[in-house]
């Protein structure tokens, strides 16, 4: 019944920006908290940042201060503005959705986009 789509990622140079953007449908935000993943070839899954449906944000430590999470509820929109970009943030970055608040742990999320490409260049 939900479906999320990403867009925003690309090819963009250490110390640059790009705007995630993520696309939700048959989906209730007020219910819901939204996040994103991040994946690069031969690691593990891990969460970027989250936003609960109370408003509350969580970031991990690796991008507190560059990564800035926020949703649109009339556009059922979420975003994730990222700057200060370094290259070890190069991956595969996913939109994620759920009823559980914001767990640290992928397996607890319900729904998932397709991903889009981040790539960081020094």
């Amino acid at each position: 019944q939900v479906r999320l789509v990403e867009s925003g990622g690309g090819s963009v140079q250490a110390g640059g920006s790009l705007r995630l953007s993520c696309t939700a449908s048959g989906y209730i935000y007020s219910d819901t908290g939204m996040g994103w993943f991040r994946q690069a070839p031969g690691k593990e899954r891990e969460r970027v940042a989250c936003i609960d449906y109370e408003g509350g944000k969580f970031y991990a430590d690796s991008v507190k201060g560059r990564f800035t999470i926020s949703k649109d509820n009339a556009q059922n929109t979420l975003f994730l503005q990222m700057d200060s970009l370094k290259p070890e943030d190069t991956a595969m970055y996913y939109c994620a959705a759920g009823r559980a608040g914001c767990p640290l742990r992928a397996q607890y999320f319900d729904y998932w986009g397709q991903g889009t490409e981040v790539t960081v260049s020094s």
